[in-house]
């Protein structure tokens, strides 16, 4: 689905109409495998340009909302503490190497929405909510994962994506983004919207109205590479 009229019939059957530059930069995030940056104010339609897409391909939405402290742990993976704990207890006086290492093992990850995403079977649509709210620090994390797709666990080594998500990244402004992230990504200015009307054309209720539909809404362009 990289044809941008392809994407806009897609996306109206799932409710959301896609002026002619969303759906371009849509078509140039799927055939460039980069993330899809959109940014504008609270409420004009950005995320649900993530649930459009994931309806489109019939695939799974993760989300991970982005807030202020937010860090990589919470962000790619929690050991089960708890299930470590009475794992522990029951072999007791065991060898201690042993325990060690089934501890640390697949069966205690708990996987958060980043290592979540790279490792589906079918690549998901991975929302990125307000990464604006998020610190320089975990922006740089971010952008680490984003270029390489793979992520490095101590426990187990170094984790490669089984597919490549699409990507989309959203800002609402509240502070100004790195020129790497802009560089690696796709972007689309999602600032200007209108509803739909209702009793309009038939592309199902509820989300049209929050699509951000104006007339030139998406100026996509694709930044070059660094």
């Amino acid at each position: 689905m990289n044809d941008r009229e392809e994407i806009a019939q897609a996306f109206a059957a799932s409710g959301y109409i896609a002026d002619g530059e969303l759906a371009t930069a849509i078509s140039l995030m799927q055939l460039l495998k980069r993330p899809l940056l959109l940014e504008g104010e609270a409420g004009v339609g950005k995320t649900e340009v993530a649930k459009a897409l994931a309806a489109a391909h019939a695939t799974e939405l993760i989300r991970l909302q982005c807030y202020e402290g937010l860090d990589q742990s919470s962000a790619l993976y929690e050991w089960n503490y708890q299930r470590q704990l009475l794992a522990i207890q029951a072999h007791r006086g065991g060898d201690a190497d042993a325990i060690e290492d089934q501890i640390f093992s697949e069966k205690y990850l708990l996987e958060r929405p980043l290592l979540a995403a790279i490792r589906r079977d079918k690549p998901p649509v991975l929302l990125i909510d307000e990464i604006d709210r998020a610190d320089d620090e975990f922006e740089a994390f971010l952008l680490e994962l984003l270029s390489d797709f793979q992520v490095s666990i101590p426990e187990l080594g170094t984790i490669s994506a089984t597919t490549i998500p699409h990507v989309i990244l959203t800002s609402n402004g509240t502070r100004e983004l790195s020129d790497a992230l802009r560089r690696l990504a796709v972007a689309a200015d999602r600032a200007h919207g209108r509803k739909h009307p209702q009793g309009g054309a038939a592309q199902g209720p509820g989300r049209c109205g929050d699509a951000g539909l104006g007339r030139g809404a998406g100026r996509a362009r694709c930044a070059r590479p660094a």
